[in-house]
């Protein structure tokens, strides 16, 4: 992960994700058929969500309570093949906030190709490990995601959908 800023057409690509990480295509990523394999774009996006929720104080739910986020869904639109080398850019936003849980929005932006590689969504629910159920999200993580995307989250509206190439 680096703290390079991404070029004038990838940051375009990324309007509107308040967080980004960018990462190398590693040789290792790729699979028999000589493309990143579908299992390292959710590493990706897992990269991005970590970055965000630090940003946002997510990891830092009172512990002593035994809060803490849980992932419980996940999918991924593959848009275009990445092939080594490559540097990839990963954007992470919340597109919704709810009572005890948000969504979260992720792109991948491949350098060589300055192009929309991935998409994907993904649910983060605050969740009490001693109790085994889902809790309100803390209104303290609420102000903080509204801080970081500039906005009230629970009715915002939902994500424009990105034409595939």
């Amino acid at each position: 992960m680096t703290t390079e800023s991404p070029s004038p057409a990838t940051r375009a690509l990324l309007e509107g994700f308040p967080v980004s990480v960018r990462l190398p295509v590693q040789w290792g990523d790729q699979d028999a058929f000589g493309h990143v394999n579908n299992t390292v774009y959710l590493r990706w996006f897992e990269t991005a969500r970590i970055a965000y929720s630090d940003r946002a104080g997510l990891l830092q739910i009172d512990q002593s309570q035994r809060l803490a986020p849980i992932l419980a869904a996940v999918s991924c639109n593959y848009r275009r093949q990445i092939r080594f080398p490559d540097t990839v850019w990963i954007g992470a936003r919340v597109s919704r906030l709810g009572r005890t849980s948000l969504t979260m929005q992720h792109r991948v932006v491949s350098e060589r190709q300055e192009q929309i590689a991935a998409e994907g969504d993904c649910v983060v629910v605050t969740f009490d490990y001693q109790l085994q159920k889902p809790v309100p999200v803390p209104e303290e993580l609420r102000l903080a995601l509204r801080r970081l995307e500039g906005q009230a989250l629970e009715n915002r509206p939902p994500a424009p959908e990105t034409p595939s190439a």
